[in-house]
């Protein structure tokens, strides 16, 4: 028995379709079920959206604006630490988007597998009830051929009768 299924009662096992995915239930979270971990794949997930792109061009347009202006003088021309603060981002943010797709890579080939599996599942069931139908078309058929039999041996046991019916009545009649 899969570990995953001893959730599930006997009798709906084959009802149950997601039976397949239960061994792949510690793939739903990237990086564990910690704060941080969540945290972690929340920040990964965040990267490349238009959101993250849009409000880092405004935070590095101000940052440039005001230095280069001289409101602030804290980042003057080349922007040391601008570029400082990218380099930490990518630090940062390239092996938590490894990570993210590494075991996004995991999660989707334990689906694949998992749905093999799915398909595979329906196709036996698939090929048992082709030999259920092609067993109870048999059984049919030799049924309708036994109700023709029993038929013609019934018009036949009628004609009989009448026939016999017929010779008793001309006997009597002549006697």
């Amino acid at each position: 028995m899969h570990d995953g299924l001893r959730e599930i009662p006997d009798s709906s096992k084959d009802l149950f379709h997601l039976r397949f995915h239960l061994s792949n239930l510690r793939f739903q979270r990237v990086f564990g079920d910690d704060w941080f971990a969540l945290k972690a794949e929340a920040f990964a997930r965040f990267f490349g959206t238009p959101v993250f792109l849009i409000g880092q061009t405004l935070v590095v347009a101000v940052w440039i604006g005001l230095n280069a202006i001289g409101v602030v003088k804290f980042d003057v021309y080349p922007f040391i630490l601008l570029n400082l603060a990218f380099s930490l981002q990518a630090a940062y943010a390239a092996p938590l988007i490894l990570l993210a797709q590494t075991r996004q890579a995991d999660r989707d080939k334990a689906h694949a597998e998992a749905d093999a599996l799915h398909r595979e599942a329906i196709a036996m069931a698939s090929a048992q009830r082709e030999i259920t139908a092609a067993e109870q078309t048999t059984r049919i058929v030799d049924l309708l051929e036994q109700n023709t039999q029993l038929t013609q041996l019934t018009r036949e046991l009628g004609e009989r009768i009448e026939a016999l019916t017929r010779e008793v009545h001309e006997r009597m009649m002549r006697d």
